[in-house]
């Protein structure tokens, strides 16, 4: 018989512990090879890049953040001008319309005294010629 496959319980203890202490020393010669100085090295090295790059990207996002304010401002400016130039051509129409109501209400006030002379006249004749008759 084979003598592997027939083990008894001291044998299997003994696998077990064997694993267990095979466990520990890979962990230990795993915590030694994380705490020597190139590992401590390497990990101040990926720190020091990440936070390179995390300031690069804050300063992008500034960046950004002002070029959008200057856009926003320069919108704003444009917008306040259109309106103004927008009101300035709306009170200019106004006045065009007023001083056009105004001459046109001058026109027919001279055209109504024209008339009116023109009816007193024709008043005068009649009662000229009606004194004139007697």
């Amino acid at each position: 018989m084979d003598r592997s496959k027939n083990t008894d319980f001291a044998d299997r203890l003994s696998a077990a512990a064997d694993a267990k202490k095979a466990q520990l020393e890979r962990a230990a010669r795993a915590k030694s090879a994380a705490e020597s100085p190139a590992s401590v090295e390497r990990r101040m090295a990926r720190e020091a890049v990440r936070v390179a790059r995390d300031a690069r990207i804050a300063e992008r996002r500034a960046t950004k953040l002002v070029v959008e304010a200057h856009q926003a401002a320069a919108l704003a400016a444009a917008q306040v001008a259109e309106a103004a130039a927008r009101e300035a051509a709306l009170k200019a129409e106004k006045e065009a319309r007023d001083a056009e109501f105004a001459e046109r209400t001058a026109r027919e006030a001279t055209v109504e005294a024209e008339r009116q002379a023109a009816r007193d006249e024709r008043y005068a004749a009649r009662k000229a010629r009606k004194r004139k008759g007697r």
